[in-house]
C-alpha cells in the first residue's frame, strides 16, 4: 500500500488508515477486532486512529494488537471527559485522559494526539495546546494535532502549533478543498481525512437515515445527484475514496468498519491511485454548482 509522509513529521503513513469508532460504538468482540486489525496490518495498513470517547475502542485496540506495536502508528484524541468527573477541556482532565489512553492502549506513547474538535476560541486561549505540548515533552506522544473543521481548523493550521490536521473531506464535504487544504500544503501540516467515503450515506436511498451522523451527507447527496452513485455500489465506494485521496495535502484517509473482511477490499481500492483529472473536475464542478449560496460547512 502506498505511503505518504505526514507533513513535516517522520511518519510515513499508509494512504488508508483504520478508524476505531465503529468497533467501540458497535460493541465489537475482541476476537473480531483481532481478526479485523490483523488483516488490516497484514494488508499494509500502518495507521490506527481512535479517541477517548469511542467507548471500548482504545481497550480493544490495546488488547488486540498491543503485541504488534512496532507495526503501526497509533493516533488518539482527547478533550471529552468521557467518564472523568470534570468538564470537557479541563486542563487536568486532559492530562489524565492522555494517561488513561496510554493505559488502555497498552503502550508508553502514541505517535500522535489530536485535540478532539474544540472551538477556535479555546485554541486561541492556548491552554489546551499547552497540555499537549507538555505530554509531548514527557514522551507520551511524538506529535500533536487538531481534529476539526471550518475556521477552527484553519486557525489550527495557521497558528503553527500542530503537526497535523484531521478533518472531514469527501464527495459531500468539500469546504476543506478551498478553506484548509491549500494552507496545510503551504505550511506542511499533514492532513488526515476523516469520513472519506461520506459515511456511505447514499446507501440509504430514498429512506431518510435514522442517525443524525449520516443525515447531513444523505441530504447533500440527494441534491448533488452524482451519476456514479447510481451504478455499481463498488464503483461508487471506489470513486468516493479515491476522490478524497486525490486531494492535495491528504496523507491518509481514516475508514472505520467492524467488518473483518472489508480491509483487503479497501486496500485494493486505495491502490488504484488518483482519479483522472476529468473525474475530479466533474465532481468538483457539480459540488460548486449545487453548493453555491447554501454555505455547506464541514461536518465534525
Amino acid at each position: 500500500m502506498e505511503k505518504r509522509r505526514l507533513g513535516k513529521t517522520d511518519l510515513h503513513v499508509s494512504v488508508l488508515g483504520f478508524g476505531g469508532s465503529e468497533i467501540g460504538f458497535q460493541n465489537a468482540s475482541l476476537s473480531d477486532v483481532e481478526r479485523l486489525l490483523g488483516s488490516a496490518l497484514d494488508a499494509g495498513l500502518n495507521v490506527i486512529d481512535t479517541a477517548e470517547c469511542y467507548k471500548t475502542s482504545e481497550e480493544l485496540i490495546g488488547q488486540a494488537v498491543g503485541h504488534r506495536r512496532s507495526d503501526y502508528y497509533l493516533f488518539t484524541k482527547c478533550g471529552h471527559a468521557s467518564g472523568f468527573d470534570a468538564p470537557d477541556w479541563d486542563a487536568k482532565m486532559l492530562a489524565d485522559s492522555i494517561d488513561r489512553s496510554l493505559k488502555r492502549l497498552k503502550t508508553d506513547y502514541v505517535d500522535l494526539i489530536h485535540l478532539h474538535s474544540c472551538k477556535e476560541e479555546m485554541l486561541r486561549d492556548g491552554e489546551v495546546i499547552s497540555v499537549l505540548k507538555r505530554a509531548q515533552e514527557a514522551g507520551k506522544t511524538r506529535y500533536i494535532g487538531y481534529s476539526g473543521d471550518g475556521s477552527a481548523a484553519l486557525y489550527a493550521i495557521q497558528c503553527g502549533a500542530f503537526d497535523s490536521l484531521q478533518t472531514s473531506v469527501n464527495i459531500a464535504d468539500q469546504q476543506p478543498v478551498r478553506l484548509t487544504l491549500p494552507e496545510a500544503v503551504v505550511r506542511q501540516v499533514g492532513v488526515i481525512a476523516k469520513r472519506p467515503i461520506a459515511n456511505v450515506a447514499w446507501r440509504s436511498g430514498a429512506e431518510k437515515p435514522a442517525s443524525a451522523y449520516h443525515l447531513t451527507y444523505w441530504e447533500r447527496l440527494r441534491q448533488l445527484k452524482y451519476d456514479f452513485l447510481n451504478g455499481d455500489p463498488a464503483i461508487a465506494v471506489e470513486t468516493a475514496l479515491r476522490f478524497t485521496l486525490s486531494q492535495p495535502g491528504v496523507c491518509t484517509a481514516i475508514v472505520g468498519t467492524a467488518n473483518p473482511d472489508r480491509w483487503v477490499q479497501n486496500a485494493l481500492l486505495a491502490d488504484k491511485g488518483a482519479l483522472s483529472d476529468q473525474q475530479m473536475q466533474a465532481i468538483r464542478s457539480r459540488w460548486n454548482e449545487v453548493e453555491a449560496g447554501k454555505g455547506w460547512v464541514g461536518q465534525g
